[in-house]
């Protein structure tokens, strides 16, 4: 199912062709909160939105630094290699970087290019998939294959990760591998409102409500939600399978 709940963020939509005007034309209304970035020859195409409209004059190249420094998500109606090249200079890192997304010139698909996790593109290319009536093209594993997001599980009740970056790149692979994996959630009579996708919780995730319960060596990896100041010598065992989350 294409999710159609609305989102958070500073939206721009950005157009330069005829028919990649024509489409943001049509989205734009259903984004109200979006900016429309365009060319001055397809300015005329915006006239009757309500939306925030910046015409510019001479290269798209030269507005990307505003973009990414002024918005949340990028919504290009733009073909996916040019996009590429126009925000390749510009790329930190997933932590920093907006999310990316390029929308074909008929409108038939949508594609998160950057930041799908942690920037939310991946979110945003659902939501924009389910307005124009598109399908959303998603290419990360947990995404695909419908399992636990590691970097970014919880976050919309306000959880943190804490680990280091490795961990999550280490722990994410066995995730996606189909590997055993403990998942301890040691708050109060603790419920599946982490767990947001509609498929069953994959049967290789094995909840438990204490980490003295989990026999660690039964699983490829931990992920552990809990309110425990964690001692040194448990990092060190566990090296790279561990990722903390604090609710």
């Amino acid at each position: 199912m294409i999710d159609t709940k609305p989102l958070s963020g500073k939206v721009v939509l950005v157009a330069i062709t005829k028919h990649g005007s024509a489409q943001a034309k049509e989205l734009a209304p259903l984004l109200p909160q979006a900016d429309i970035i365009t060319s001055m020859k397809f300015a005329h195409v915006f006239a009757d939105v309500a939306n925030k409209v910046h015409a510019y004059e001479g290269t798209l190249r030269a507005q990307i630094p505003l973009m990414f420094k002024d918005y949340d998500q990028l919504i290009y109606f733009v073909s996916l290699g040019a996009v590429v090249r126009l925000i390749a200079p510009h790329m930190i890192s997933k932590d920093e970087d907006p999310g990316v997304l390029v929308v074909d010139d008929a409108g038939q698909y949508v594609i998160p290019v950057l930041s799908g996790h942690v920037g939310g593109a991946n979110a945003w290319a659902e939501y924009v998939a389910g307005l124009m009536h598109a399908k959303p093209v998603l290419t990360t594993a947990s995404d695909v294959g419908k399992t636990i997001p590691v970097d970014i599980l919880g976050r919309e009740l306000g959880w943190k990760v804490e680990c280091p970056k490795i961990n999550i790149t280490r722990v994410s692979a066995h995730v996606v591998n189909e590997e055993p994996i403990a998942l301890v959630d040691e708050r109060n009579n603790p419920t599946l409102d982490w767990w947001t996708r509609s498929n069953d919780l994959p049967t290789t995730i094995h909840l438990f409500e204490k980490f003295e319960d989990v026999d660690t060596d039964k699983f490829a990896a931990v992920l552990w939600v809990t309110h425990r100041e964690l001692p040194e010598n448990i990092w060190h065992e566990f090296h790279e399978k561990l990722v903390v989350y604090r609710p």
